[in-house]
């Protein structure tokens, strides 16, 4: 915080680590190799929208971009609203193809974006979707403010129930690949991700 923020009483959010970012598509190998997590060849952008038409102009560049920087690997791109007011934009790959990397470059290129337009205050949170063994999803959560990750994984036999013990397990597997947040109340629960 600077002498200008004091006086002002604002305060300037730090923008998103992209090299945080990027530890999931060196990290899922050893989700895929040592724990038989494999991706779900889909990722998702959460931020909140603006009702403006500069900002709707930057989604629709954004929108034009990952689809052009992912015309060759066959990456398509979705958006939709949830019902908390936050805008989802879904990069999937063709036929679930697992390319972790694509994604998170098309992720990173939607964030830069966004913050680049002077927006990066409405970046919520990146998701990038696995299964494990038993075909049951496991999402990892990259948190923009905080820039850490943290898993989450619903619970298999209740709607809006999370399986805490199976996250803190993950948390203990990965914490040498990813940046995992500390403090496991900023571990918030994504209901309803549709990836």
């Amino acid at each position: 915080m600077g002498l200008r923020d004091i006086i002002t009483g604002r305060h300037t959010v730090a923008g998103p680590a992209p090299d945080r970012l990027f530890a999931i598509t060196t990290a899922y190998i050893a989700l895929q190799s040592e724990h038989s997590i494999d991706p779900s060849g889909v990722a998702a952008i959460v931020f909140q929208a603006l009702a403006t038409s500069e900002f709707e102009a930057t989604l629709r560049d954004m929108e034009e971009v990952v689809r052009a920087t992912g015309g060759d690997t066959g990456t398509t791109v979705a958006t939709q609203d949830d019902s908390y007011g936050y805008r989802w934009m879904v990069l999937r790959n063709p036929d679930g193809q697992p390319s972790v990397e694509d994604l998170a470059v098309g992720i990173n290129a939607v964030s830069s974006s966004i913050e680049t337009a002077g927006h990066g205050e409405r970046l919520l949170c990146a998701v990038f979707a696995f299964t494990d063994a038993q075909h049951r999803p496991v999402y990892f959560i990259y948190n923009y403010k905080r820039g850490y990750w943290y898993p989450f994984v619903p619970a298999p036999a209740g709607a809006n129930e999370r399986s805490t013990e199976r996250e803190l397990q993950l948390k203990a597997q990965m914490s040498g690949e990813l940046p995992i947040e500390p403090e496991l109340e900023r571990w918030f629960p994504l209901w309803g991700i549709p990836i």
